[in-house]
């Protein structure tokens, strides 16, 4: 194995946070684009993906909505991490230097609070890190950076101001791909089993296939639908659901939604997180 896990975005990126929090021992690999990353894992270059996708503000990911199906990868496990915003700039800047501030669309958003008392003009970088890389190599003390206090060391910056997100209940949940299964075993602790699925064409499909989840009694947890092949027409569904395909109601129930669907795939039998369970609890993620 090449003991590597492959993120998008730049180092110090809060991909990068997620891959050594949730695998110290691996190495973190950069790509620049979801494709690539999904492209390396499928080629066997990493072990590894680390793919955010929702976050608890700003919603969903809608690229990784579309490359899943069609990726041949797997989900093997989940980790939520807490986003915390750090404006951070070169060293000779501040508070009265900056008048500019550059962060992924996100972040910006985010940060509306520190933004406005400042008085600074955004300005939209492609992602957090990159933009902090661009500060450090133009030394531009007038621009400041909403990144990661990783994002700061990796790049020499420092903290002008910790912690500048608006809501303290910020949260990215990312899935872990692999390009080989490795189901969770049903051993009785919290599964979640994640699923896409288009519906044949006929009247009520989608009701009656979702029907068999409320008979069957399982709780669908994330229902997420796309347009796909440019058809405003057809649709396809992501959805998890907690349970594993062993457990008597979950199997009846996926069985009542093949029945419905013209294409079914379960993309990832894996162990619920235990920041799920916390996360919901206190409403810090949305479904």
């Amino acid at each position: 194995m090449k003991n590597k896990i492959v993120f998008q975005g730049e180092m110090g990126a809060y991909s990068h946070i997620a891959c050594v929090k949730k695998y110290p021992d691996m190495i973190p690999v950069p790509a620049a684009t979801f494709e690539d990353a999904f492209t390396q894992v499928k080629n066997k270059k990493v072990d590894y993906a680390m793919i955010p996708i929702e976050n608890s503000l700003a919603g969903r990911v809608a690229d990784i909505h579309h490359l899943l199906p069609t990726s041949d990868l797997y989900i093997i496990d989940e980790f939520f991490l807490p986003i915390e915003h750090q404006l951070i700039g070169v060293h000779e800047s501040n508070e009265k230097t900056i008048k500019n501030v550059m962060s992924h669309r996100h972040a910006l958003g985010q940060c509306r609070n520190i933004i406005n008392e400042l008085k600074l003009n955004q300005i939209v970088g492609a992602d957090t890190a990159g933009s902090a890389k661009i500060i450090s190599e133009t030394n531009d003390k007038t621009t400041a950076v909403l990144a990661s206090e990783l994002a700061a060391e990796y790049y020499d910056l420092k903290i002008i101001r910790k912690n500048v997100e608006d809501e303290n209940h910020n949260t990215t949940r990312f899935i872990i791909l692999s390009h080989e299964p490795d189901d969770a075993a049903p051993d009785g602790k919290p599964t979640i089993t994640s699923i896409v699925f288009r519906v044949r064409n006929v009247p009520a499909a989608l009701y009656k296939a979702m029907g068999g989840f409320a008979t069957n009694s399982v709780n669908l947890t994330k229902l997420e639908s796309y347009i796909i092949g440019g058809s405003f027409s057809a649709a396809q569904f992501y959805v998890d659901i907690e349970g594993h395909p062993h457990d008597d109601n979950v199997r009846l129930a996926l069985e009542e939604l093949d029945f419905f669907s013209s294409e079914l795939k379960i993309l990832g039998v894996y162990h619920a997180s235990e920041m799920r369970s916390k996360t919901e609890s206190n409403h810090h993620y949305l479904k």
